[in-house]
Parts: C-alpha cells; sequence; structure tokens
C-alpha cells in the first residue's frame, strides 16, 4: 500500500458496541434531532479549532499524542496542521488531497480512487452533519444531559475491512463535533478532540490552496 493511502488510514479508525454507551441513553425518536441538527449545521459556514489526536497502536504500549490546528470552510475546504511533536499537514480542498510529511509532499484526487473518495467524505460529513446521509454507514444516535453520540457502522465491503465504528460525539449547544473515536479492526484506535471551537470565523480561503 503506497505510503500517502497509509498517511491517511493513520488519521483514521473506530469503536464496536452492540450495547448501549455508558452514561448514554438510544435515541428511539430521532426525527427532532435531525431536524435541529440539520438547521444548525446549515447555519455553519466555518470551523475554525485546536484538536488534539490520540492514536493507540496494536503493537505499541505507549499512545502517540499529536497536537495542532483544524479549520473547515464551506463547502469542501478542510485544512489539519499538525504542530507537536511532528510537523504534519493535510489538505482537502473540492476533492483534492495534499499531504506533507517533512520534506516529502503528495497530491491525490480523491476522484481517482473508491477508498479516497469515501476517507475524503468521512472527514467532510464529520464537520458537515452529512454523516447520517452516508450510505456507506449504517447509524445509531444516543444521548446524555451534554451531548449527542452519533455511532456509524460501515456498510460497505471494503469500509468494512478497514473499520468497525465512527463514533461522533455532537455538542448540544451548537451541534458542532466535539469528538471524533474511530477504531480500525485491527485493533488501532484514533481519538481526536476539538477544542476552543470558533463557529463561522472569517478564514481566508488561501489557506486552503494545495500548492
Amino acid at each position: 500500500m503506497p505510503k500517502s493511502i497509509l498517511l491517511v488510514f493513520f488519521l483514521l479508525g473506530s469503536i464496536y458496541c452492540n450495547a448501549q454507551y455508558p452514561g448514554f441513553v438510544l435515541l428511539k425518536e430521532t426525527e427532532d434531532f435531525k431536524k435541529d441538527f440539520s438547521k444548525a449545521t446549515s447555519e455553519t459556514k466555518s470551523i475554525q479549532s485546536d484538536f488534539s489526536q490520540q492514536k493507540t497502536l496494536s503493537m505499541l504500549s505507549e499512545n502517540i499524542l499529536s497536537k495542532g490546528k483544524f479549520w473547515f470552510l464551506k463547502k469542501n475546504k478542510l485544512r489539519m496542521e499538525y504542530l507537536q511533536p511532528y510537523k504534519y499537514l493535510m489538505i482537502l480542498n473540492e476533492g483534492k488531497i495534499y499531504l506533507k510529511d517533512g520534506q516529502n509532499e503528495n497530491k491525490i484526487s480523491a476522484n481517482s480512487n473508491k477508498i479516497f473518495r469515501q476517507v475524503n467524505r468521512i472527514l467532510v460529513d464529520c464537520v458537515t452533519g452529512n454523516m447520517l446521509d452516508n450510505p456507506d454507514f449504517q447509524s445509531r444516535i444516543f444521548e446524555n444531559t451534554g451531548s449527542y453520540l452519533i455511532e456509524l457502522r460501515p456498510e460497505a465491503p471494503n469500509m468494512k475491512d478497514l473499520y468497525k465504528n465512527i463514533n461522533i460525539s455532537i455538542d448540544k449547544k451548537d451541534y458542532s463535533a466535539n469528538k471524533i473515536e474511530m477504531y480500525e479492526t485491527g485493533g488501532d484506535k484514533t481519538i481526536i478532540r476539538f477544542q476552543n471551537k470558533i463557529i463561522n470565523a472569517q478564514i481566508p480561503v488561501t489557506i486552503f490552496d494545495i500548492p
């Protein structure tokens, strides 16, 4: 598998659960949530935040911790810039993917590969609120006092081979994503937490330019 593909997959993963999540209750009537969620996300034009990532590899005893900056601009512009402990950059811009790891650069068209299309859609759907409309996943919705939890279970065969579940925690105050939990079929997992979020910030479109 090319290194560029592995680097994209490194950012992704999820959690398998047949039962209820501790502290959460299954939401049996989902229409009100979907209506409010759709309204809030339709009014979200941009998101700017810090993020922290915890990567757990089944072959290692220690977690890999990273921190960085995150930007999103409707419709399909997303930038994740890892600053600690190493610098790494990923830009999604209208179906194009740009990866920079040190001096190594890769430019990929998401349309050239089905996996890339799905990866591109997953990342964007997680921040736009469109994950419930993705036919590649079956979803359930849970809630507690402060947040909703959207459980996405892969339906597409190639996604089932990679992931068990992708869980997204949604803040009840503004319906933005607080956390994305991703557990891979091989046992690795990734947890991304968003902090200091600014909704509808003025973001220069040039930061999404692909060199």
